[in-house]
């Protein structure tokens, strides 16, 4: 399995040097949850920073991004091995191919060095279907525990691990002492409540400090199908399709891996309906079945032993060669998708820009920005910013309230997308233009995969108030 996991380590460095920054702007600001933790608190218990994931990144996170997103490497990396022991205790042939079975699934890949939430909550899932496996019903709850500390579909998956507990007949017991066991599943959340009380000494916290619009459709809204229409987001292709459409059958079928089958179908599912119905400010986003990327390697590594049992008279050589194949085109889907996405690109344009800044300095009091990066590569703390929202007359009137020595570092598409504000509202809010990149095409890294998408232009501007 080690032999799976070293290459896997150096693409993951390589992913952190070339794509220095998030796909998406949540990355960036996980990021800031982490690096700012001791300075804010109340960041180690907030309901969108993710009380896991920010106690866990916080040491890293002070030694910088590119620290913080190799540490999503070698979490991502136990995430695999994990999953590989896994189908090995679950008596699955070639268990080390769950290894690259679940690096390439194309938005697995996507956030393999990115310092977004779902590898730690797959990592977590892991570890905990790998001791319920075992018979350690008890460790497993304690850990399935820790789940909602890191996404909230934890809480879901919570009430799927005690039912089946409840059912379990390796629990033992009377009906009422597996009950009552199941309450292990709540430590993660009871330890959450008493941190955030103990930060903030208000026992409403979690509840006040949950979004507001993750109570309406604030990211729009899909058909139940959505999910089935990204589906190369998901698994790299027909062919893992079908390996994973033959395993899931094989494994109900031989009654094998059926706790992590329905982990899968319960994601799957909620997230279809949250997307549907615009709740819990489900975005849609293919990612999120990241955080089931295990049991979708288990089930597609199935396929692939049941496809090998069918050929096991056609030579080794020829299997073996076809078995590669698979493998290599997986890659190379997942390597397009990565380069797909043009704000990815933005990190260098925001890296010159920064530069120039550092050549032609300015007294800095306060740092306004549009992307995470941005307030990254200057070191400052976001808490800086004004508070903007959706609004863009009071995101007018807060920037025209800005102090003496306040620069603002836009952009051409971030800024006017998510704060309604463009160069023009900054000019009348009383800043003056120092540098402006001029209009550029951001070409992909990887051009002869490019999937022929749209080209991807930017353009940036520093404006400072005297």
């Amino acid at each position: 399995m080690a032999l799976w996991v070293l290459p896997f380590a150096l693409l993951g460095m390589a992913l952190v040097h070339f794509y220095p920054d998030s796909y998406q702007q949540d990355g960036g600001y996980h990021y800031f949850y982490a690096r700012w933790a001791f300075e804010h608190p109340r960041n180690l218990v907030g309901v969108w920073a993710r009380p896991l994931f920010t106690t866990l990144y916080a040491l890293p996170a002070r030694l910088g991004y590119p620290v913080a997103k190799l540490m999503t490497v070698v979490v991502s990396l136990a995430t695999a091995w994990q999953t590989g022991r896994l189908a090995r205790e679950s008596g699955m042939k070639r268990a080390e191919l769950a290894v690259p079975l679940l690096v390439l699934q194309p938005s697995f890949l996507l956030i393999f060095s990115d310092t977004m939430t779902e590898p730690l909550f797959a990592l977590v899932l892991a570890v905990a279907l790998r001791l319920h496996r075992a018979g350690r019903l008890s460790a497993s709850m304690w850990v399935a525990s820790l789940l909602p500390l890191a996404r909230p579909e934890g809480f879901f998956v919570g009430v799927l691990w005690g039912l089946w507990v409840l059912f379990d007949p390796r629990a033992g017991r009377s009906l009422v002492l597996r009950s009552l066991s199941t309450l292990q599943l709540a430590g993660g959340v009871a330890a959450w409540w008493a941190a955030a009380y103990g930060l903030t000494g208000s026992p409403r916290f979690i509840i006040d400090n949950w979004p507001a619009n993750w109570a309406g459709a604030a990211y729009g809204t899909g058909p139940l199908w959505h999910y089935w229409v990204v589906r190369n987001e998901i698994l790299a292709g027909p062919a893992l399709w079908i390996l994973f459409g033959l395993g899931a059958v094989s494994l109900v079928l031989h009654r094998r891996a059926l706790l992590p089958l329905a982990c899968l179908a319960l994601i799957a599912g909620l997230h279809s309906v949250f997307y549907r119905l615009g709740m819990f400010g489900s975005a849609g986003y293919a990612r999120y079945l990241v955080c089931v990327a295990p049991p979708f390697a288990l089930a597609t590594l199935a396929g692939w032993n049941t496809v090998a049992h069918w050929l096991e008279r056609v030579p080794g050589l020829v299997t073996r060669a076809a078995g590669a194949a698979v493998l290599v085109w997986a890659a190379v889907l997942c390597l397009k998708f990565v380069d797909r996405f043009g704000s990815s690109r933005d990190a260098g344009l925001v890296a010159r820009t920064h530069a120039w800044f550092e050549a032609h300095p300015r007294p800095l009091k306060r740092l306004v920005f549009s992307q995470a990066y941005m307030a990254i590569v200057f070191g400052r703390d976001p808490a800086e910013r004004p508070p903007f929202g959706a609004d863009g007359e009071k995101n007018l009137e807060l920037l025209r309230a800005s102090p003496s020595g306040t620069l603002v570092f836009w952009d051409a598409n971030t800024g006017p997308l998510f704060r309604h504000l463009g160069p023009a509202d900054i000019e009348r809010a009383g800043f003056r233009l120092l540098y402006d990149t001029g209009r550029q095409e951001l070409r992909p890294l990887l051009p002869s995969l490019s999937d022929g998408s749209a080209p991807y232009w930017q353009e940036m501007y520093l404006y400072y108030k005297e």
